[in-house]
């Protein structure tokens, strides 16, 4: 059997769709297992040994509109799949896969244009995000038997681009990571709180490093320029960066994609919550080593389930977040 599993969102989305993963080999043991997901987030699942194929969709660019889902559907049609899981709820998705006429597409019911599937599922309440994504597998297994742990798999130091090995030299083997950024800018704690504990942890003796995309280099050349950290902010690949973080002593990050990461690597993790907040199911999964830090006192917080651009009480009152506090839980879990 040939089995498609489908997540195309944000690559944090992605992290916490991992689970669905091994649920499927564990229903389907003998099922080849393909995933279809950006080319972004492709980095985050091509050393899963249980991924037989990852392909990449790339729905900004090469495949963006009609003609590119058409080419899509046609590409996936030859590959002869006999089911499709589909995490990703929107129409291109639905549409693509239904073009594609894989005879078995199961998608959530409020995915946009789900008649356009065979069979559709209503997501389970739960309280965290990776279980609403596993109820996907529900009805065709018991749910309370079903793994659940994040899968990452940091690729081999010998596949590291030439400025993650350079890093891994100067780094050593303590390290902190420090990820600033968010694709939202009511989730980034201030850059001056950031700056303030990378010079608390230097003064501790450890090294720090910046990671982020191309995105964050204005943040973190700032945070770089006060503490004197190691700034890769925009010049390491994803898979570089599941490297660096598998091997760091602790991540410092916002409700962002990093703490799905190092939850992923059970690091020992200290996240700050400034928009959002952890009920919504996106706080840390199963990491015994996690701190989330957050002002509760807020009567306007959380704002938003996914956080946005700008603040609707234009305080950034939740940004606040003291210093001191992420200090703390920053030297607890480094004992």
């Amino acid at each position: 059997m040939k089995i498609l599993l489908v997540q195309c969102s944000f690559i944090g989305d992605t992290i916490l769709s991992t689970p669905v993963i091994s649920g499927l080999k564990t229903i389907y043991p003998d099922a080849r297992i393909s995933i279809l997901t950006t080319p972004v987030a492709a980095g985050l699942v091509e050393n899963d040994p249980l991924i037989d194929e990852v392909i990449r969709f790339d729905k900004r660019n090469r495949d963006k509109g009609l003609a590119g889902i058409v080419r899509k559907a046609s590409e996936l049609k030859a590959k002869g799949f006999d089911k499709v899981y589909s995490l990703h709820r929107s129409y291109r998705t639905a549409l693509l896969l239904y073009l594609a006429r894989i005879p078995e597409r199961i998608g959530f019911s409020d995915a946009s244009l789900a008649f356009l599937y065979s069979r559709t599922i209503v997501k389970a309440p739960a309280e965290h995000a990776v279980m609403r994504n596993l109820s996907l597998l529900f009805q065709d297994y018991q749910s309370d038997r079903l793994p659940c742990d994040l899968r990452l798999f940091e690729p081999p130091e010998d596949q590291l681009s030439g400025a993650a090995r350079d890093a891994v030299a100067k780094l050593g083997d303590t390290y902190c990571v420090i990820a600033p950024g968010s694709a939202w800018k009511t989730k980034m704690w201030h850059w001056q709180g950031y700056a303030r504990v990378a010079e608390h942890l230097i003064k501790r003796g450890m090294k720090v490093v910046l990671l982020g995309g191309g995105n964050d280099s204005e943040v973190c050349a700032r945070i770089a320029s006060r503490a004197g950290a190691l700034d890769l902010s925009g010049k390491v690949s994803l898979s570089d960066t599941m490297y660096l973080m598998k091997h760091g002593s602790l991540v410092l990050c916002n409700d962002s994609m990093a703490l799905h990461m190092a939850s992923a690597f059970k690091k020992p993790l200290v996240t700050v919550f400034c928009a959002t907040s952890p009920e919504f199911g996106f706080g840390p999964w199963q990491n015994p080593n996690a701190a989330v830090v957050e002002d509760e006192t807020l009567d306007c917080k959380p704002c938003r389930r996914h956080g946005s651009m700008s603040c609707p009480n234009k305080t950034n009152a939740c940004m606040e977040v003291s210093p001191d506090r992420v200090i703390a839980e920053c030297d607890r879990l480094l004992g």
